[in-house]
């Protein structure tokens, strides 16, 4: 939606369009959907699309636009914003009137774009609103797609009507020196391969040399799908081309090396962060697309329901004290922390990061990059972050017992700390801390909360339909075949607006709070047998326990549960 969410929501209930109760509704919508709440005040019929934009635009003086099947905006009023600047800034050109060029935009808060244009253009330059999909639709029309598909491409390419030369393996000193190479096949194929990533909602792209083929797969929702593959005579070229693009030495193929590219795409800076690495058959190169808008996310957003995102709420509300978030690479920790991270900063707040790296920046938010090539590890980081007063410190992992009695010393003087742990569970993170060499007494101190999470899929809005569990799913969950007989399960058909079935993805969740008695076995060095049995007398629910309570009210599928706890049980 346009705007601030927050911004139009007041706007919505200062004019009497919504009532407080017509937003809590909506509210519980949004977070059970994965929409913002004006999306959801829309889709609940409680306020119209039509109606935002217009009080949206006279708030910031504009007008709206309609772009009407009869409505044919003219050649060279289109030929007035280049391709690349309608797709960057997300606008189209509309009317032109005495030397004013009108353009359409989704966001009428985004006046540094109209500024920008203004400059570029070098033309007097005035915005009307318009909806983000009539302007999306738009776009393709007059500017045609994003691009050709890789698979169209490589259709060209196979049929020998392109023309394809040995990408250059000395340095670009100058940006002219790729401009005129800008139309050249391997550019294009490139460029083609991370675009149609992003349209795809792509985590990470896989380029692997293999013994006779090159192999490309492009990780959507946590799942690996192999795309159309290049022939394998343009492996070296499409792999010197990324190097080049990443700022990497492409005379060296010995050791592995890392790089980020920034490219524009769909209206938008995509930041891509390279790692390269020898294998048998050639370098094998993996892009991961950093979206700050994933991790930019409020608490509602990442799948916590009611009564746990009021207990992190609660959580993230202590003065001090220690809250970590377990769990493997790619469960999603560094989201989460964002999201908590993204609640508490305030004006009044100083809040200070060490992370390794810093992939996406926070406004607001005092970041370090860790650096052990001069000596700047976790522990240098923190001891020097203390000395700047904060209030609120993250580190990214603690890793050793000189970070992690450094972070219980500032958790014990008054500071609210956040960091993360590889375990598997909860309470498997006090045992961690113990065998790092961290007194039992400091742990039970200063720990508040211990967070396990894994990702797993979210069930597409647009073709679930009933599912009733098969023998295979009860006999995995090890529960009664009557367990679900008053649940909500649905299991989704697959269409044109998602992958399978699923679109997107959502955290479920393990919180274990240090009650007394939990404590008491930490002094007792009891092992995390033990506390985890303890912990769930005490109403801790398991990852699995959670996972099944998003599964019957149909967030998500018992399969998708299944694949990401297993091994998790209910005890």
């Amino acid at each position: 939606m346009t705007g601030s969410d927050d911004f139009v929501l007041d706007l919505l209930q200062s004019r009497g369009i919504v009532s407080d109760s017509h937003v809590a509704e909506a509210r519980e919508h949004a977070q059970l959907g994965g929409t913002s709440v004006v999306d959801a005040l829309i889709l609940l019929k409680r306020v119209s699309e039509d109606d935002v934009l217009h009080l949206v635009a006279a708030e910031y003086g504009m007008d709206t636009f309609e772009f009407s099947s009869d409505f044919k905006i003219p050649p060279d009023v289109v030929a007035a914003v280049p391709t690349d600047i309608a797709r960057r800034y997300h606008i189209v050109p509309v009317m032109r009137n005495e030397g004013t060029l009108t353009v359409a935009m989704s966001d009428p808060s985004d006046l540094e774009a109209l500024d920008s244009i203004r400059y570029i253009l070098r033309t007097d330059v005035e915005g009307v609103v318009a909806s983000r999909k009539a302007i999306e639709r738009a776009l393709e029309y007059y500017y045609g797609d994003v691009g050709d598909s890789v698979e169209s491409f490589l259709e060209e390419m196979t049929e020998g009507s392109l023309d394809i030369g040995e990408v250059a393996t000395t340095d670009v000193t100058t940006e002219t020196s790729e401009e005129e190479d800008d139309e050249a096949p391997i550019i294009r194929l490139v460029s083609l391969l991370i675009l149609e990533a992003f349209r795809t909602r792509t985590s990470d792209i896989h380029l692997e040399p293999m013994e006779k083929r090159f192999r490309i797969r492009y990780r959507i929702d946590g799942v690996l799908h192999e795309v159309e593959n290049p022939p394998k005579y343009l492996q070296n070229n499409i792999l010197s081309r990324l190097k080049l693009m990443a700022g990497m030495d492409l005379s060296e193929h010995r050791v592995p090396q890392d790089g980020r590219i920034r490219v524009p795409a769909m209206g938008r800076e995509l930041d891509l962060r390279v790692s390269d690495i020898p294998c048998s058959h050639g370098e094998s190169i993996v892009m991961r697309i950093l979206d700050k808008s994933s991790v930019m996310l409020g608490i509602s957003e990442l799948g916590f329901l009611e009564d746990d995102q009021q207990t992190i709420l609660k959580i993230i509300s202590f003065p001090d004290g220690i809250f970590l978030v377990t769990g493997p690479t790619g469960s999603g920790k560094t989201t989460s922390l964002y999201s908590f991270l993204h609640t508490l900063n305030q004006p009044t707040r100083k809040i200070i990061t060490a992370e390794d790296p810093v992939e996406y920046e926070l406004s607001g938010i005092n970041q370090v990059q860790i650096n052990a090539e001069i000596g700047l590890s976790f522990s240098h980081a923190l001891r020097s972050m203390l000395r700047q007063a904060p209030n609120v410190i993250m580190v990214g992992e603690i890793r050793d017992a000189e970070t992690g009695e450094i972070a219980i010393n500032a958790a014990l003087t008054g500071h609210l700390v956040f960091s993360t742990l590889h375990t598997n569970d909860a309470p498997s993170a006090i045992t961690r801390l113990i065998d790092m060499g961290i007194k039992p007494f400091l742990v039970a101190s200063a720990v508040r909360a211990i967070m396990a999470q894994r990702l797993v899929r979210r069930m597409c809005k647009n073709c679930p339909e009933p599912h009733q569990p098969t023998a295979d799913e009860i006999e995995s969950l090890g529960l009664p075949a009557d367990h679900f007989a008053d649940a909500k399960l649905m299991v989704g058909r697959g269409c044109s607006e998602c992958n399978g079935g699923y679109k997107g993805r959502m955290g479920i969740y393990e919180i274990f709070i240090l009650e007394d008695n939990i404590q008491e076995l930490i002094y007792a060095k009891a092992d995390s047998g033990q506390i985890r049995t303890k912990a769930i007398a005490n109403g801790m629910r398991t990852l699995r326990q959670d996972g099944l309570r998003k599964a019957s009210i149909g967030l998500t599928s018992l399969e998708e549960v299944i694949r990401s706890t297993v091994g998790d049980d209910q005890e």
